[in-house]
């Protein structure tokens, strides 16, 4: 078999509908069911019925997006599908990619991600934080020139843009006060990026503005029991991995407002051993990133009974 890790998505791949491919598989039903029951609200008719505007509000999304990767790595397993080598995921991802590994419960984890998520939500007032996808220009230059937008803006802790998300080594996404965003696009577009693209977020997430959210996190990690992972898990802070829980909590605490290092989280599965790297949840925004960071990586999707099919033949 060749070497593959598993991949968890993060925001951004929710679609109403998106488990609907699997019917009533025991996996499924199971997952929602233990998801519902930690949040005593019905997350399977959320995600069924939408309306997709209910499903895109942050404290939806971070739930209904842990749970449909959880879903579909119980689907993998519950089909014969082989265990891999590591795992990681994006962003919220990594929180599925935790419960895949045996470090949380899916009951823990979610009633955790959605107090990230209103942590997150409550951080920064709506309207006065922003995002943006920065594209085909190298992220070293997004950083430098987000460091010389918010210094400009002096002693205001208030105003920062910085780079939070490094996708592939042509996207970069920024985060921050809605103006030095604003400001940092003009000023990326002079320096040669192709475009500036603001994205449709409630919070400028990943960034130091979220340092109020991470506080709330953390005091939420220190009473939740964790176990010692049975698969690695790539951290998205530190590109490492951990296996004492306190050092689990910590990295978790600070990802909440530090950047995710997917290119180098996927460099680092390759490092490992990985061949395939396999997406594993609604969609397939990593499987595209997988062939802009590494060409000679293999990616993949499990999104429904077909995607799982050929998943397990690529590997087999």
């Amino acid at each position: 078999m060749n070497s593959f890790a598993f991949v968890f998505p993060g925001q951004g791949s929710q679609a109403v509908g998106m488990l609907d491919a699997w019917g009533d598989h025991p996996a499924v039903v199971g997952a929602l069911a233990e998801a519902s029951d930690a949040l005593g609200e019905d997350l399977g008719k959320l995600i069924k019925e939408g309306p997709k505007e209910a499903l895109a509000l942050t404290t939806n999304t971070q739930p209904v997006m842990l749970v449909a990767g959880v879903a579909a790595w119980r689907v993998w397993r519950a089909e014969g599908g082989a265990l891999p080598m590591a795992l990681a995921g994006h962003s919220l991802g990594e929180y599925s990619a935790l419960v895949a590994a045996g470090v949380l419960t899916l009951a823990q984890a979610t009633p955790l991600v959605r107090l990230r998520a209103a942590a997150m939500q409550e951080a920064v007032p709506v309207g006065s934080g922003a995002m943006a996808a920065i594209l085909g220009l190298d992220a070293s230059k997004v950083i430098a020139v987000c460091a010389e937008v918010t210094s400009a803006y002096g002693q205001n802790e208030q105003e920062t843009v910085e780079a939070v998300n490094f996708n592939d080594p042509s996207q970069t996404v920024i985060a921050g006060s809605k103006a030095a965003v604003e400001r940092a696009c003009e000023a990326l577009k002079a320096a040669g990026a192709k475009r500036a693209l603001p994205l449709p977020v409630s919070a400028p997430f990943h960034s130091s503005l979220m340092r109020p959210a991470a506080e709330k996190l953390r005091t939420a990690l220190a009473a939740t029991e964790m176990a010692a992972p049975q698969i690695p898990v790539v951290n998205n802070i530190d590109v490492a991995v951990q296996t004492d829980v306190d050092a689990i909590r910590d990295a978790l605490y600070r990802q909440a407002f530090g950047p995710v290092r997917w290119v180098e989280c996927i460099r680092q599965l390759k490092a490992m051993g990985a061949t395939h790297i396999i997406e594993c949840g609604p969609g397939k925004v990593l499987t595209g990133l997988v062939r802009r960071i590494d060409a000679e990586l293999t990616g993949a999707a499990v999104f429904d009974p077909a995607s799982l099919e050929q998943a397990k033949e690529l590997l087999a």
